[in-house]
């Protein structure tokens, strides 16, 4: 049995809150079992620069992920005092989520940064972010849309992201800490809403791992992120 007394396939206990920043054009707080991240969607009215300076059309979205400094057991110094590798290895596989399921040329000459920042850590906090980030930048695409400032929504689909890996000889899905740092294989999975795989992170932490092993996975995980987007939409309605 699971540390959380879990079935393999079963998922954490998970909200999502939206409206919890009165500034951000979009903002979403997702609880998922232990882990608490809050993710705010801010918009530019201008492309970024490297954009601007290339003469491309269309807009952009990017990421950028932190944890707070207790977020954690230990307290965890902060981003501008020591430069977290971590944290901007995440940034960039958030904002590959986003912009997987965006069409840059609808969006216009916009920026839309969604910033998620991690309340309380227990496993799947990048999972956590980029669920809640989408309803986040969904938000700030409406904002843009009552303006008038773009004619077309720019999102094709949704998406969403959920962990799975090895732990104790069992394949289970959505790990918390407790499963995590100890797990022979660990991976996070960013699945879109038509079923396919945006991204793949998996390692054998402890030993190789196989392809049905992996197979297996990926199906825990395609329906968890079904799961999770269909919360998105009520969320959403």
């Amino acid at each position: 049995m699971r540390p959380s007394l879990r079935q393999a396939c079963q998922m954490r206990a998970v909200s999502m809150e939206t409206g919890v920043n009165k500034w951000a054009e979009g903002s979403c707080l997702i609880k998922m079992g232990g882990t608490q991240v809050l993710c705010t969607a801010s918009v530019d009215l201008n492309q970024p620069l490297w954009k601007r300076l290339q003469n491309k059309t269309g807009g952009w979205v990017t990421a950028e992920y932190s944890m707070l400094p207790r977020a954690v057991g230990i307290r965890k110094s902060r981003e501008t005092l020591m430069k977290d590798h971590r944290n901007a290895e995440i940034s960039r596989l958030i904002g590959r989520a986003f912009r997987s399921v965006v069409d840059m040329e609808k969006l216009g000459r916009h920026t839309i940064i969604i910033d998620c920042d991690v309340i309380q850590a227990d496993g799947g906090t990048r999972c956590a972010s980029v669920t809640a980030g989408f309803v986040a930048m969904a938000l700030a695409v409406r904002h843009l849309l009552k303006l008038g400032r773009i004619k077309e929504n720019p999102i094709r689909e949704h998406v969403a992201a959920v962990s799975a890996g090895l732990w104790e000889n069992d394949l289970v899905l959505d790990l918390d800490y407790e499963e995590d740092c100890v797990a022979e294989l660990d991976s996070n999975f960013v699945v879109s809403e038509s079923g396919k795989f945006v991204e793949v992170q998996a390692t054998g932490e402890q030993h190789p791992f196989d392809k049905e092993q992996l197979n297996k996975l990926m199906d825990m995980a395609k329906e968890g992120c079904a799961k999770l987007i269909d919360l998105q939409k009520k969320v959403l309605a």
